[in-house]
């Protein structure tokens, strides 16, 4: 039996089940001891419905662990292997990973079912099958995942701060360094400082960028923000964000800007205050119904902007997770400082609560075993 935090029906708070059935690994699958799980805006997206799962599931998607047992034809991962799990699975092979896109992995486009890459699922509880978010289902202390959807670390990184790079540092971070051209001296502003906006931050000072906006409606997050490196800071609430950013950059804006979420009216405001020839990046996940109200030939055409998507920091997370770990422990990546409360599975909804009220980076279960 495993303890996981299960979402039953949208909009309401999930409930954590300690008699939930566990199915062994099946071909190319591993089973993890999961050791802890960052609570992230997805996990609340698909609460909402911001992000279309169907219930029950174990919500879940940013962890890392320890392999305990290996299916039929696992030949990359052994028991006793520390791993972070990826949301995204890296099959090395498909049409987009053979061209360095691992981030749009083919088989990625199973976890829509919330089941593995053969549609079903390994978990039940009271007869009735629960998928897996992402398939991971980090809110649960074990999880049968693809091998393919796990990376390898090393044994001395501590699996609780490892555990962030699986979401929000690899996203945030790979945003600043994969998806943006950003260079050394430039100037860039980031709408949304929660805990991927903070790892853009992040992402963006080791980029070399020397003036880093950070703009939240939330003073606790831009304290927060001034911390991993934001140069200025704007409440997005008091006056004008894109005029003050114009202002901060000699009139006329950044260099790179970040959007980190997923509202029209703050996409809109992203692009427009991205210097002509400049890059707009979108982070944010917005609701399928997002429309967005601007000039395309003006925007595009006579100001030559470009307004670029990522999705989860554009990585290959065969080279980008020990790409990172490199950076934390050479001292240039804090992970440690984002999590805000480290609580157990059973404080998952008050972590909600607090992710919404702009109270925390990041909240980190770690689960009992």
């Amino acid at each position: 039996m495993i303890t996981a935090a299960v979402l039953h029906g949208m909009s309401e708070d999930l409930q954590v089940h300690d008699d939930i059935e566990q199915a062994p690994p099946g071909p190319g699958e591993v089973k993890v001891k999961v050791v802890a799980s960052g609570v992230c805006h997805s996990d609340l997206s698909v609460q909402n419905g911001t992000i279309p799962l169907p219930t029950p599931i174990v919500l879940g998607h940013e962890g890392a662990g320890i392999v305990e047992e290996t299916g039929e034809g696992v030949s990359s991962l052994a028991p006793g292997d520390h791993v972070v799990l990826s949301f995204v699975p890296a099959c090395g092979s498909c049409f987009y990973c053979a061209r360095d896109q691992g981030f749009l992995c083919e088989k990625s486009a199973m976890a829509a079912g919330g089941g593995l890459l053969d549609g079903t699922t390994r978990l039940t509880h009271g007869g009735q099958g629960l998928g897996q978010m992402a398939m991971c289902g980090t809110f649960g202390n074990y999880a049968i995942v693809p091998e393919i959807s796990a990376v390898k670390i090393d044994d001395d990184v501590d699996l609780r701060y490892a555990a962030l790079i699986g979401c929000g540092v690899l996203t945030g971070v790979g945003a600043a360094l994969n998806t943006a051209s950003i260079r050394p001296g430039d100037s860039v502003a980031v709408v949304g400082c929660g805990g991927v906006g903070l790892n853009v931050i992040q992402g963006a000072k080791i980029a070399g960028a020397e003036k880093i906006i950070a703009i939240d409606m939330f003073e606790s997050k831009l304290k927060m923000a001034e911390q991993f490196g934001a140069t200025d800071l704007v409440k997005a609430d008091e006056g004008d964000p894109v005029g003050t950013v114009m202002t901060l950059t000699g009139g006329r804006g950044a260099d790179v800007a970040f959007e980190v979420i997923g509202l029209g009216p703050t996409i809109e405001q992203t692009i427009n205050m991205t210097r002509n020839g400049g890059e707009a990046i979108l982070v944010g996940v917005p609701r399928m119904d997002v429309m967005l109200n601007l000039n395309a030939a003006f925007t595009f055409l006579y100001l030559a902007k470009t307004v670029k998507g990522c999705w989860y920091g554009s990585a290959n997370v065969r080279t980008d997770v020990p790409k990172l770990i490199g950076l934390y422990k050479e001292g240039k990546l804090k992970l440690e400082e984002l999590v805000s409360r480290e609580i157990g599975v059973d404080g998952v909804n008050e972590a909600f609560t607090a992710m919404q009220a702009g109270e925390v980076a990041r909240s980190l279960i770690t689960h009992q075993h």
